[in-house]
């Protein structure tokens, strides 16, 4: 059996992505989180495909879907200017 194949594998990977998260923040490692989490919830129901190639396939898929729902609900809009109201040295 493959290591991949277990569920309890991409969880630990998801604890780990989103510990790096926390220490490099961007929303790039929380994206790949919440996508291994996911697979891992779908192999844990038995709804993933057994091939690894596949169960790959549906992480970066599933990574891809949560960064970017990341992206529009938290990121930056096109639209938004940052205005600066004080000068760090007028302190």
């Amino acid at each position: 059996m493959d290591l991949w194949a277990i569920w309890w594998v991409w969880v630990v990977a998801g604890v780990a992505l989103a510990i790096l998260e926390v220490v490099i923040p961007g929303f790039v490692f929380l994206g790949f989180a919440i996508g291994a989490g996911l697979t891992g919830l779908l192999v844990l129901l038995g709804l993933a495909p057994g091939n690894v190639a596949l169960l790959a396939l549906v992480f970066a898929v599933l990574s891809l879907a949560a960064w970017v729902g990341l992206r529009r609900s938290v990121g930056v809009t096109r639209t938004q200017v940052k205005v600066w109201t004080e000068d760090i040295n007028d302190r």
